[in-house]
């Protein structure tokens, strides 16, 4: 076989290398409508895409990019999680304290379980068949059954709750946002078992977790991704990131972790160098800070929107967001 670039030639020797850092921008979805928005989740067997946006959660086709339906009649949504079964998804619906329990097949709502204060990150617990909602302003987690949709219990926190994982076993796993730490979770005994520091790494939000080598990656104010081993709790690392993320995702075939992040660029971590180089740095639009990973097509879905002129500062808001375009609302969709 004869090849007329160096490129070429690179890229049949050493594959990874190029699909590694060929990531770009390959479609919008229009959504449109109004509100603020929060986490995405991709269902990737069922091929669809949970985005949470202000009152509703909408649900998209991944193969289509089109609406299929939306859960709606909520107060202000945060997180989506699925139970395994393949019928039941759970919202956790920050303005309205509460967990949301729905059908994914009709999109109705089957249940509203009252929580703590402003539910954020949410995760469904197999080992427990438990729902974990990480509850923001009351610096606590409600533990909700998910056999009888009742909290079962209710657990302090050291500080406030960011994005939690869990590791399929047992265990959940938690970014403390304002003390820069870790927290992890025994889902049968209900209690912390173990505190971990996130040194150099400020305000933690988005986590993203690798089971197989039993990695955290937490994504970070400073431009800085923090890896820890969740086995021993010790941070093995800090990668350069961009500036202003809120999630992460990983790869584990590719052994690539992502941020997202809102000065407007995702980037790509290659996990498996010791040194935890970032190998690209893709250009997507200012704001979309948030994301969901599909690993069966290793696709990336932010969201979006176009921005008008912030409001004037007040002594309350000293530092106003920009104003969200009216229909502007859109998913970027990340290919390789």
């Amino acid at each position: 076989m004869r090849f007329s670039r160096p490129g070429a030639v690179a890229c049949f020797l050493f594959p990874l290398i190029c699909t590694a850092q060929n990531y770009h921008v390959s479609n919008h979805w229009a959504i449109g409508g109004e509100g603020g928005w929060d986490y995405l989740l991709s269902d990737d067997a069922a091929h669809r895409l949970y985005v949470t946006h202000g009152p509703k959660v909408e649900v998209l086709d991944t193969t289509t990019g089109k609406l299929i339906g939306s859960v709606s009649g909520l107060k202000g949504t945060h997180g989506v999680a699925l139970n395994p079964d393949g019928k039941t998804g759970y919202i956790s619906d920050g303005g309205g304290n509460a967990i949301v329990v729905f059908d994914r097949t009709s999109l109705s709502i089957i249940s509203t379980v009252p929580v703590g204060t402003n539910p954020d990150g949410i995760a469904y617990e197999p080992v427990t068949n438990s729902v974990w909602a990480f509850n923001g302003r009351s610096k606590n987690v409600s533990v909700m059954s998910a056999t009888n949709n009742q909290v079962v219990a209710t657990i302090a926190l050291p500080g406030k709750p960011e994005f939690p994982q869990g590791d399929g076993k047992g265990y959940v796993y938690v970014n403390i946002e304002d003390k820069n730490e870790i927290v992890k979770l025994d889902a049968k005994s209900h209690t912390i078992v173990g505190t971990w520091p996130l040194s150099g790494c400020e305000s933690p939000s988005g986590l993203a977790i690798d089971r197989a080598q039993h990695r955290l990656f937490s994504v970070c104010d400073g431009n800085k991704m923090g890896i820890s081993d969740y086995a021993s709790g010790k941070l093995l690392g800090l990668a350069s990131i961009g500036d202003g993320p809120d999630a992460a995702g990983f790869d584990g075939k590719l052994h690539l972790a992502f941020s997202s992040n809102g000065q407007g660029t995702v980037s790509v971590v290659d996990t498996s160098k010791p040194n935890y180089p970032t190998i690209q740095t893709v250009t997507t639009v200012k704001g979309a800070r948030t994301m969901a990973y599909d690993a069966a097509t290793g696709r990336i879905f932010l969201s979006a929107a176009k921005y008008g002129a912030a409001p004037a500062p007040t002594a309350a808001t000293p530092h106003p967001r920009p104003t969200v375009l009216p229909g502007s609302f859109e998913i970027l969709v990340i290919s390789r």
